[in-house]
């Protein structure tokens, strides 16, 4: 069976969810092949090889670290000269996509982007994409080269697999270009305990009708509730009510949970981008003729400040 390559996402060797989404979706069209870069890649094998992966090429230099992008493209061409892979998959991230790129580039290859699914094909891996903000879904192939695919978090369900988890060192030889953009500094992005807006399965959001920065604590306390993350529509993030980090949209951040709940938003197509490849998704809006209605599963026609806090009492009696 062909070998596929899967770039892992990690923190200093906690693997991110989005990667072990990704050898599910690898163990579709071949064996996976890890490939862990930087500090902390040597303590990713075990996560990795319970969730599939047949072998985990690991190197670790402080070029991943210290400079942008180039040196983790350097490490993947690599990698596919060393496997000759059938694909190679990345998380579908801002990082993810630029990586893929340059990528393909180097590869004389085609790219994929923002796949929300994979399946073996008869000339190579299939990937279903949803766009036009979400309108169409489509089938693609890549037809010259080795297909470099970028998925959006939440597209699989994660499953253990345990495999071999074999570890070999890759060979990697930095190109000039590795050292042009060099980071200066960190800042640790401060934590609200909320799951990360891209990758949360649960995701409630807040738009115009919350009307008020102060009255955001409604929709964060349903978040917390369910354990989920908190976003806003671009009304409320332009109105200066919660930051643009957490804007779901064609001009923010692309969604794709099991549960979105949208309070107070209207569901305009730039909202309706973001977010309308979610799993299930419920609304509440008082007006019964708001665009979101149109693509709902459950829609619940009322005032948010009545419905919301409701909502969430009954979710603490549950747990509780």
């Amino acid at each position: 069976m062909a070998e596929v390559l899967v770039y892992v996402d990690h923190v200093d060797g906690a693997v991110r969810k989005p990667t072990l989404e990704l050898l599910t979706l690898a163990r579709r069209i071949g064996d996976p092949v890890a490939v862990a870069l930087g500090a902390g890649a040597g303590d990713t094998v075990a996560a990795l090889a319970e969730h599939g992966a047949v072998k985990v090429l690991t190197h670790e230099a402080a070029e991943y670290a210290d400079y942008l992008v180039v040196p983790k493209v350097d490490a993947l061409q690599a990698a596919v000269a060393a496997v000759s892979p059938a694909a190679v998959l990345v998380p579908s991230s801002a990082e993810g996509k630029e990586i893929a790129a340059r990528l393909a580039l180097r590869l004389g290859s085609g790219v994929i982007t923002d796949a929300v699914d994979l399946e073996a094909g008869d000339e190579g891996p299939v990937a279903t994409q949803s766009v036009f903000a979400a309108s169409y879904t489509t089938k693609s192939r890549v037809s010259k080269g080795t297909p470099v695919i970028t998925v959006k978090p939440n597209s699989a369900a994660v499953e253990a697999a345990p495999a071999a988890g074999a570890v070999e060192s890759l060979s990697v030889t930095f190109s000039e270009q590795a050292t042009g953009t060099k980071v200066t500094g960190r800042t640790p992005r401060e934590s609200t305990g909320r799951p990360e807006l891209t990758e949360a399965a649960i995701v409630v959001s807040g738009g115009r009708g919350v009307n008020g920065a102060e009255n955001f604590s409604i929709i964060e306390a349903l978040a917390d509730s369910l354990g989920a993350a908190v976003g806003a529509s671009r009304a409320a993030v332009d109105a200066g009510w919660y930051p643009h980090t957490n804007q779901v949209g064609q001009t923010g951040k692309s969604v794709s949970p099991q549960l979105y709940i949208a309070n107070g938003i209207s569901g305009a197509i730039q909202h309706r981008a973001g977010m309308q490849t979610s799993k299930t998704i419920v609304a509440v809006n008082k007006d019964a003729e708001a665009p979101i209605f149109e693509l709902v599963d459950f829609g619940v026609v009322g005032d948010l400040f009545d419905v919301v806090p409701q909502l969430t009492e009954e979710i603490k009696a549950r747990k509780g």
